[in-house]
């Protein structure tokens, strides 16, 4: 479990994204439900995403 929270947000999110792909899920989906889980905005994801932070 302590892995995780080391990982790069910007690492785990494609995974995140091929496996709802999968599973015949959109993208805006799961950011939906990121943004539900985490408080962070789509923004904030975008800028996570760009910078390789948390």
């Amino acid at each position: 479990m302590e892995k995780i929270y080391s990982m790069l947000f910007s690492k785990v999110y494609p995974c995140l994204i091929a496996k709802a792909e999968r599973k015949n899920r959109t993208r805006e989906e799961v950011d939906e439900i990121t943004c539900w889980l985490t408080g962070y905005s789509k923004d904030d994801i975008k800028s996570f995403l760009e910078s390789e932070e948390l």
